[in-house]
């Protein structure tokens, strides 16, 4: 009886282990969190009859709407200038015959007419994080413009955006990757730290484009245990206003505004659930003694990286 007892008990204690690694989306149960507007779903920023207006907002913006049906009023937005850590990063935003969903700039510009809390704040934006600050506690702050040290258009708080915040490749700071910068080039995540890194976090937003299998001619054999491949190729991180293709930062190459519990990567069609929070993109769970968090800012500051200092291979965790 006791051995029975205790084959239960280990079963129970394996099937708890295997359900955690699929994660729950969590808050409200739905996978956009934050943004189901406590219930009011999809429309609290597409509004697919009548833009702004007809998501209760008053403009007088003929192009509102043109743009992913967004529904709030971007007019107060265009044209300013908003200097994101130091004048050094500055953003201006489009007028509104130039706001495009590709444009590095327009991107910024639709976060904002949420996240700014300045110029207009937005009726379902309370402020701070529903998701509890781990380990620290608390809550982050969701409004810019209200946030200590930011003022007006200076966002002197807030990590650089835009056409200035470029990842670049092959400098003390960054990955062994070819590409990069102010150039045409897509990055290219071949050099052996850069590989290693994606072999050691399948989770990293590099590895959604293509696959190519390690351990093939020229490329580096997997860790025992670990079948994941890297992708060789990635498109250009964002291409600002006037056609100018640079591997620039913006809003959505950390978060994805669709998924705030659970980032998903698809591999030979197979794809693999990983835990986040704050709609990050890649596995993030900050927990006492865990690299997760550190992983996810070596996707662009590959400089400080395990793999760059030759520690292969650390654990995501």
């Amino acid at each position: 009886m006791k051995k029975l007892s205790l084959l239960i008990l280990v079963a129970l204690f394996t099937a708890s282990i295997a359900v955690a690694q699929v994660p729950t989306p969590s808050w409200g149960n739905d996978v956009l969190g934050a943004h189901n507007g406590y219930g009011r779903g999809c429309v609290m920023c597409h509004a697919p009859h009548g833009g702004a207006t007809g998501n209760g907002t008053a403009t007088t913006d003929t192009y509102n709407g043109r743009v992913a049906l967004w529904g709030e009023n971007l007019s107060p937005y265009y044209g300013k200038t908003y200097n994101f850590v130091s004048s050094s990063y500055p953003v201006t935003l489009p007028s509104g015959g130039n706001v495009s969903i590709s444009d590095t700039n327009s991107v910024v510009l639709l976060c904002l007419s949420c996240h700014d809390g300045n110029v207009a704040r937005v009726s379902m934006v309370q402020g701070t994080t529903v998701e509890t600050l781990p380990i620290v506690g608390g809550h982050a702050r969701t409004l810019f413009g209200l946030t200590p040290g930011n003022s007006g258009e200076n966002y002197y708080n807030e990590h650089p955006v835009g056409p200035m915040a470029m990842v670049s490749c092959r400098s003390t700071y960054t990955w062994d990757c070819t590409g990069g910068g102010n150039t045409l080039q897509p990055i290219e995540m071949n050099g052996p730290a850069s590989k290693q890194f994606l072999i050691d976090n399948p989770s990293s937003f590099w590895n959604t484009v293509s696959w190519t299998p390690c351990g093939g001619t020229n490329e580096p054999a997997c860790t025992t245990g670990v079948t994941w491949g890297y992708n060789t190729s990635h498109n250009p991180l964002s291409i600002p206003a006037g056609g100018t293709t640079v591997n620039a930062v913006t809003c959505t190459t950390c978060h994805n505004q669709h998924s705030m519990t659970v980032w998903s990567v698809t591999k030979n069609g197979t794809t693999t659930n990983y835990s986040t929070m704050f709609f990050l993109k890649a596995y993030y769970n900050p927990t006492s003694g865990g690299n997760s968090v550190a992983q996810f800012c070596r996707n662009c500051h590959g400089g400080e990286s395990n793999e760059k200092a030759g520690l292969n291979p650390v654990p995501t965790t």
